[in-house]
Formats: C-alpha cells, structure tokens, sequence
C-alpha cells in the first residue's frame, strides 16, 4: 500500500497516473484515471482539495496500478469521515484480487469481509463465523457460567461508571444524539448501496454483506437511541430538581 505521505498534495490525480504512464498519450492516462473513479475534469483536481473517500480511491487506485494479487490494507478507515469509509469499502469490494485488512471498524469488516481470522496464542486460525459470533465466543470463554449481558456488564462496569461520574446527563444526550447520527449516515449509504437495481444479481456476495453490515449498524443504532433515552431520563429529572 502507497503511504499517505507518498502522495503529493499539490498536485492532480491525472499528474499521479501519469508518472506510472510516462510513455502513454494523454488520452490512455486519462482514461486509467477515469478507471480508479476520477473522469473527465475531476482528474485535473489537485489532490489536497480531494475529500478523504476520494483520497483513499487514489491511493487504492495507485496502489493496484500494476495489478497485485494481494493488497494489506492496516486500519484504513483511520481519520475517515462516513462518506469516505463508503467509497473506501465500495473500492475494497470492487478490488478482484485478495485483501488482507487488520482494522477495528466493525462496519467496515461487515460489509467487505467475507473471512476472519484470529491471531491470539502465537497462532493465526480461521474463524468460522461473523464478528458476532466471535465476540460471543469470546465472552464464554472468559467465563463460561455468567450470561453474556451479565458478563460484559462485569468487564465494563469500572470504566463505565467512571464515565457515568465524568460525563453530566446533558453530555451523555449530546453524545448519544451524535452517536446516532454518526450510525444513521452508515445506514444510509448502505441502503443507498443496496438500492441499486443490480446489485443483487451482479455481486450476490457484495449484497450479502452489505445485509449484514446493515443489520449490524441497526442493532448499534437501537443502543444508541436505549442511551440516548435513558440520558433523556436523567436529564429530565435533573432538569426538574
């Protein structure tokens, strides 16, 4: 993968293929910038007035210039905004080859990941089985007689009751109104995906995990707005103290 720093900010995405394309004619260059996502006009666009999702293609783009099998990709959704992590996974589905991606974006990993594995105990085994499914594995085995809801409540119950004495009814609003917003922006551009009329038939597989990312964020977004209604509660009754 091409590291951001490699990727002159000053100037055009046509200037970038053009360096892989030094023998090639204009119109050869332009067309293979077209081909990463950049037509016509948007290739002549200096690559620091490029939105984060746009950058992300190009360094995509250059970085499967000369047709690897294999791309590693470390948490590439890092400092990206929600349109940008879409078009970074639409470019991720769209790569023909094999992707290796380490990355703590659950949606990111629903929606293009189609195999896991774990690294734990000096060993890297194939998982079996969807991020949920994992977790849940996890929590048995770390105590295999307290019910999962119970057991994350014992894992968690320090931290959250030391956020519970930092954070003021009105900042925990604040911070689920945010929360739910940052979930249903997600959920939109996986519908807006899903919508297309041929998805179903010309990537069966991309529309598969594309469901499952969907329904992934819906549960994350129905705990968003239990928090956002319990800290309503909280702010009410204080309000009315």
């Amino acid at each position: 993968m091409i590291a951001p720093e490699k990727i002159s900010l000053v100037i055009s995405t046509y200037n970038h293929v053009r360096k892989l394309m030094p023998d090639s004619p204009e119109s050869k260059v332009r067309a293979r910038a077209g081909n990463i996502g950049f037509s016509g006009k948007a290739a002549d666009t200096v690559v620091k007035s490029l939105s984060g999702g746009e950058k992300a293609r190009l360094l995509l783009g250059l970085a499967t210039f000369y047709g690897p099998n294999m791309i590693i990709l470390d948490e590439p959704t890092n400092h990206l905004d929600i349109d940008s992590r879409a078009m970074l996974a639409e470019a991720i589905n769209e790569f023909p080859g094999a992707v290796i991606m380490v990355s703590h974006d659950r949606y990111l990993i629903e929606a293009c990941a189609d195999q896991l594995w774990v690294v734990a105990n000096k060993t890297v085994t194939s998982f079996d089985g969807d991020l949920e499914d994992y977790r849940k594995q996890v929590m048995q085995i770390r105590d295999p007689r307290t019910p999962a809801r119970e057991r994350a409540g014992v894992t968690e119950d320090k931290p959250a009751r030391a956020k519970e004495k930092r954070s003021s009814p009105k900042q925990k609003v604040a911070e689920a109104e945010t929360e739910m917003a940052r979930i249903a922006g997600i959920i939109e551009k996986i519908d807006t995906a899903l919508t297309l009329p041929d998805i179903y038939t010309r990537d069966p597989k991309q529309a598969a995990q594309l469901t499952k990312a969907r329904a992934a964020a819906a549960q994350a977004l129905a705990r968003a707005e239990e928090q956002w209604l319990a800290a309503s509660a909280l702010l009410e009754d204080a309000d009315s103290a």
